[in-house]
């Protein structure tokens, strides 16, 4: 655990590699990695209220208001295990979000250390994207180029058969692209005229941007 507490927030877009690179950088740091989609699964797995609240939403279809998970992030900051920091994976998506955060940790006595934002050019992400094959059967995951199964379409594992999600069609991807940089373009500027923003270059090897971010948190 660090000697002062350290609360991080990690944005990229999808294909970033960017939740590859917060587990990392947990184990690396020590604090744990607080990603708004598990803290969903957790709620709603669980059936706390703020879960029950937020599958009412989900079944009817309906975007969980904020509130909501405003308030999972609440309490799971406040846990123990978040009294070193935490490093903070999906949340904030907006600048409402981002306020609501600084008044979280201000609450917990803390302040938020640092952003890391991960680049990559859209066409790269595309390309990671449109690469993606899925088994069937197990789920388990490949790429074309970086990571092909040994015999064209099916799985290693189980002879599954592999699939392409249409999350991962180019047309889909760009979409998505689109969306991601409409919402965290005005929280990108929000940070960087706070002084709090560092970018890393996603489009090189993973241990290549791993050491650049250690290098970026060092620094703060």
């Amino acid at each position: 655990m660090p000697e002062t507490p350290i609360y991080l927030i990690l944005l990229g877009p999808p294909m970033s590699g960017k939740g590859t690179q917060a587990a990392r950088l947990s184990r690396l740091l020590g604090v744990p990695q607080v990603s708004s989609g598990d803290l969903f699964r957790d709620n709603i797995k669980n059936q706390t209220e703020l879960g029950r609240k937020a599958k009412a939403y989900i079944d009817r279809g309906d975007l969980v208001p904020d509130e909501i998970t405003i308030g999972m992030v609440a309490q799971r900051l406040s846990q123990p295990d978040c009294a070193g920091g935490a490093l903070l994976d999906g949340f904030p998506r907006t600048i409402p979000q981002a306020e609501e955060l600084d008044q979280i940790l201000s609450d917990l006595g803390a302040s938020l250390t640092g952003v890391l934002s991960v680049g990559v050019p859209e066409n790269v992400l595309v390309d990671r994207a449109s690469g993606r094959r899925i088994c069937r059967s197990c789920g388990k995951s490949y790429h074309l180029t970086f990571n092909p199964p040994e015999r064209e379409g099916l799985c290693d594992v189980d002879e599954g058969e592999l699939y392409q999600r249409k999350d991962d069609l180019p047309e889909t991807v760009r979409q998505r692209l689109a969306v991601y940089q409409q919402q965290t373009s005005p929280l990108s500027k929000y940070y960087l005229d706070r002084g709090l923003l560092r970018e890393v270059n996603g489009d090189q090897p993973i241990e290549d941007v791993a050491a650049d971010i250690a290098r970026v948190v060092n620094q703060l």
